[in-house]
């Protein structure tokens, strides 16, 4: 009722509101997070990034090869023309409504646009696999419910349609400070477009970064390190350095400068005390969200499923300022 100015809610109302308004949403975050910022409440010196996967609106059936998704558009336009034939003759005008032949219209032209953009990101996707492997984008699939889904391994081992988000929180207060929704499978490349993200929101970026191993690789830690910014993680492979008789801790043959001074400093125990504090800093948003219901996406689209994680990060936000007393 807030949000109508006292006009009478309905569901048309409540999706646009959800749907139209995702610019909207990411400046409220930046907003009440800058407004903290320059009131001294929190500060950006240390933070932590994680990954969540969440289930999207789509079923693993959906997803079809190239050869299926061409019979699918065939059919899909094929009844887009039937469709509109029907209306122009108005055969139907007896039995159905304006409003219900428009609905119809609307769901077959959306199921159209829905198999062309997946035909669209079947072409990306098996230019990805036939970099991995040659002869495996053939095996390739793209959804018809959600093209911009991906099948991703879940916390439970098995795979389904997801999409990945990605909070930034900060250290002491627990706030998120930035939001993302990316459809690759891993965390390996998230943590510099994250970074350079809470530079643009707030002119500001981390002294100490806390991620896990997923997103601590060479380029990433090398390019945050260059930035200024302490990167904290787990060293990548470093039982197995320890098995062969190498120190973990040593410059190795394909490190850059800043990768071998990360090394050196998370061999200190002041880096390893601070790193011990990652998993209650990142995940204790990721576990609040989930208690809030964000187990799978009722929206379809990396943007419109942006929206529903800003919706979250915005209501968690409220309920920690709340918790703080900053509110």
């Amino acid at each position: 009722m807030w949000i109508c100015g006292g006009v009478s809610v309905n569901y048309h109302m409540l999706s646009d509101f959800r749907t139209q308004h995702v610019e909207f949403l990411d400046e409220l975050l930046t907003d009440t997070i800058a407004t903290l910022l320059h009131q001294g409440l929190i500060s950006l010196d240390v933070l932590a990034q994680d990954g969540m996967r969440v289930r999207a609106s789509a079923g693993t059936s959906s997803f079809r090869r190239g050869e299926t998704l061409e019979k699918c558009r065939q059919e899909a336009q094929q009844r887009v023309t039937e469709l509109q034939a029907e209306r122009a003759s108005q055969t139907d005008a007896a039995e159905s409504s304006p409003r219900q032949e428009a609905a119809r219209q609307r769901g077959a032209e959306d199921r159209a646009r829905r198999v062309d953009q997946a035909l669209e990101e079947l072409v990306e996707l098996q230019a990805k696999k036939e970099k991995r492997k040659k002869g495996d984008g053939k095996k390739a699939r793209a959804s018809t419910t959600d093209p911009e889904a991906r099948n991703m391994k879940m916390a439970d081992g098995g795979f389904r349609p997801a999409f990945n988000v990605q909070f930034a929180t900060t250290g002491k207060t627990r706030l998120i400070v930035s939001a993302g929704v990316t459809n690759q499978g891993s965390d390996r490349g998230q943590m510099t477009p994250m970074h350079e993200d809470i530079k643009r929101r707030y002119g500001e970026q981390a002294k100490q970064y806390l991620v896990d191993g997923g997103f601590a690789t060479v380029g990433e830690i090398t390019t945050m390190e260059q930035d200024g910014v302490e990167v904290h993680a787990p060293i990548h492979g470093e039982d197995r350095l320890r098995k062969k008789g190498t120190d973990p801790h040593s410059r190795q043959r394909a490190d850059t400068d800043e990768m071998f001074e990360f090394r050196k400093r998370m061999s200190t125990d002041e880096a390893k005390a601070l790193y011990k504090e990652r998993p209650s800093i990142a995940e204790f948003p990721n576990a609040v969200c989930r208690n809030h219901g964000l187990h799978q996406f009722r929206l379809r689209g990396q943007l419109k499923v942006l929206g529903e994680v800003l919706l979250h990060a915005l209501t968690y936000n409220f309920g920690r300022q709340q918790s703080l007393g900053f509110i």
